[in-house]
């Protein structure tokens, strides 16, 4: 199958006004008669949603959770991006741009992104109308503060409470349709099949996971906004219900799935305490503006913190390094994730890191609470204030702008960062990889589009911080409405789709007997056991280092467990009845098949990218080992599934990508 990208011809800076003004587009009339379903209620399925319904489509739209309230994107904390360049120093739609496709090592679609930049400033003003509470300065401006991989301030934020104050802004924007009944409210059901009828998506097959009930839904058009699948490795910052089954139940339809390696480590998570953990938590990186990362210069000092001989504040300037200060003076602390990550990963793997597990580095706010509390002495005319006043002062601005995220650090950890650094490590977060789409968002099912992190379209193999919000509001509010009416202007006349169809008979028969094999499989091991046993080989052989012998393994080790999965899980309850096991295990059964792939895309890169670094196993040719190698050929990997059988190669295709503006070359941060 050859992939038509559909990026529109002329320059990077004129196509997506060039495209809106040539599309076809469905009147107010007609709008009326046709259905979508949204699958996801988060900032990109919540967006979509309420401005479908609000331009006259009849929408459906589902979520897992008992509200769309619940939906992950609440737990993101730090900001996101907009080029309106409130601060004046020198930002613009093109730096944007440039930022976010080099952050990603250049493996996003170009055109996407730049007119993801050009939307940006848009959600910002859509956001401020919905009454999303935005940080401000002293003249009443929206304020902005520094993400990693950029040198100018364009993350707008809301204290440590982003996401949540965005997702009930488009909360809002959803309840004024659903009082409308222009949205349809499936909460606390779950997608388990997409219906294709005649080469189109036309529907879905869900369960209710209250009752059990397994319905069927039929629309003009299925869109996917169910987000990432980071969860495949069992500890991350995920919620521990966010899964992968929505995209991959459309890949095994037929819509293909790309760089599905491509996974973010985040380099500020509250380091792991020990193997009974479920998830891990996020500390948002917001934080790298104030807090300076570092790690003992001595080992003997290192030894004397974990026997607790040591506190960290003992130790003098002189005797801590700054590491990414060091490194990356351009960029300090504020260097991209994947960097950050790598370089915590390194100091660690070296033997320094500071907590029982040797997996963990300081994150010290002691420098940014002395320099604010230093100004507003001044400020306040304090002549000669203490060194408590200072700190009493400065703490009060950090509490300000950071307060939620210090406190949920001390309830977790026990310690008082105000006091006594953070203790950081990167832990897995965001997906870049996902279903392919095209410039419109369609998959390579007609009619099943697939928004936010489910695509894989504009991130790379590095996301940028604050971005990730970015890209949901953009693709929900200001993108899929228009190019999802190109496609439905040959629908005004298709008239109701019917679910007595024998597509619907056999997607709900193909459910239902799955659904059934585990209420009736007398195994003995639980679903959460399995997902470990994935998680662990995951992380070990297809983490941030990776090399041909443990990929190979992995991919060997994950067959092995997905067979014995489907001969030993035991799922408690029954199948009629709210069942968390249930809905586990299916998700679980889909995380087994991804992981083989996923293993198999990071096999075929032989090189360093993003946050994963390739090492040369005695098997590999090439630079020794621990050298990076980096491909310079750009394009994504799709993969297929061979679903009734094994795994089909992962490279299938390489689309390449286009470079109007921007000169290929390898990133530098020094």
């Amino acid at each position: 199958m050859a992939l038509d990208s559909k990026v529109p011809k002329g320059p990077i800076k004129d196509k997506w006004t060039d495209y809106k003004n040539h599309i076809e587009l469905v009147n107010p009339a007609n709008k009326r008669n046709i259905d979508v379903i949204v699958v996801g209620t988060g900032l990109a399925g919540g967006s979509a949603s309420a401005t479908l319904a609000e331009l006259g489509y009849n929408v459906k739209a589902f979520a897992y959770q008992d509200s769309p309230r619940r939906a992950h994107s609440i737990a993101a904390q730090g900001g996101i991006n907009a080029a309106k360049n409130y601060q004046g120093d020198g930002d613009s739609t093109y730096r944007l741009f440039y930022d976010t496709v080099k952050g990603g090592d250049y493996r996003s679609r170009e055109a996407n992104v730049y007119r993801l930049a050009e939307v940006s400033a848009n959600i910002i003003d859509q956001c401020v109308a919905q009454g999303v509470p935005f940080a401000r300065d002293y003249g009443g401006l929206l304020d902005n503060r520094s993400f990693g991989g950029v040198l100018v301030s364009r993350t707008f934020y809301a204290k440590g409470q982003t996401g949540q104050q965005l997702l009930l802004g488009a909360y809002s924007a959803m309840n004024r349709q659903i009082a409308r009944g222009k949205i349809e409210m499936f909460n606390r059901h779950e997608m388990l099949d997409v219906v294709v009828v005649d080469g189109k998506a036309r529907g879905i097959i869900a369960r209710n996971l209250i009752t059990g009930e397994i319905e069927r839904h039929s629309a003009h058009a299925v869109v996917i906004a169910s987000g990432g699948y980071g969860n495949v490795y069992f500890l991350s910052t995920n919620a521990m219900g966010s899964n992968v089954t929505a995209g991959w139940k459309i890949h095994k339809k037929g819509a293909h799935f790309a760089n599905p390696c491509y996974t973010q480590i985040h380099p500020t998570c509250i380091p792991r305490s020990g193997d009974y953990q479920s998830k891990l938590t996020l500390m948002s990186e917001s934080l790298r503006n104030d807090g300076r990362i570092w790690v003992p210069k001595k080992m003997e000092d290192v030894l004397a913190i974990r026997e607790g001989k040591k506190k960290p504040t003992d130790l003098s300037e002189e005797e801590r390094d700054y590491y990414l200060e060091r490194r990356y003076p351009a960029f300090g602390n504020l260097v991209p994730r994947d960097v950050a990550s790598r370089a915590a990963k390194e100091r660690c793997d070296a033997g320094f890191g500071v907590n029982a597990t040797g997996e963990a580095v300081y994150l010290d706010f002691k420098s940014a609470i002395t320099r604010y509390g230093t100004e507003q002495a001044k400020i306040q005319n304090i002549e000669n204030p203490s060194d408590a006043k200072i700190y009493e002062l400065g703490q009060a601005i950090v509490e300000a702008k950071y307060g939620n995220l210090f406190q949920m650090y001390e309830k977790i950890v026990d310690q008082d960062p105000y006091k006594t650094p953070m203790m950081i490590y990167p832990a897995v977060h965001y997906t870049m990889g996902g279903v392919w789409v095209d410039y419109n968002l369609m998959t390579t099912i007609p009619g099943c589009y697939c928004i936010g992190e489910a695509n894989f379209s504009d991130h790379g193999a590095n996301r940028l911080g604050a971005s990730a919000l970015m890209q949901g509001l953009a693709d929900g509010y200001f993108v899929l409405p228009y190019t999802i009416g190109d496609y439905l202007s040959n629908d005004i006349r298709t008239g109701k789709i019917s679910t007595d169809s024998p597509e619907f008979e056999a997607a709900e028969k193909e459910v239902t007997e799955r659904i059934n094999f585990f209420v009736n499989n007398k195994g003995t091991k639980s679903v959460d056991y399995f997902h470990k046993k994935l998680g662990k080989v995951m992380w070990d052989k297809a983490g941030m280092s990776r090399n041909a012998k443990g990929l190979k393994e992995a991919m060997a080790e994950i067959k092995a467990i997905r067979e014995e999965f489907w001969k030993e899980v035991s799922v408690p309850g029954g199948a009629n009845e709210l069942n968390p096991e249930l809905e586990k295990a299916g998700r679980v059964a889909d995380f087994l098949e991804l992981g083989e792939l996923f293993a198999k895309d990071a096999l075929v890169r032989e090189e360093s990218c993003g946050g994963h670094f390739r090492e040369e196993s005695a098997e590999e040719d090439g630079p020794q080992k621990g050298e990076a190698k980096r491909n310079d050929k750009d394009f994504a990997y799709v993969a297929a599934w061979e679903y009734k059988g094994e795994p089909a190669d992962a490279v299938l295709h390489k689309e390449e990508l286009e470079f109007n503006d921007i000169e290929l070359k390898q990133r530098s941060y020094k």
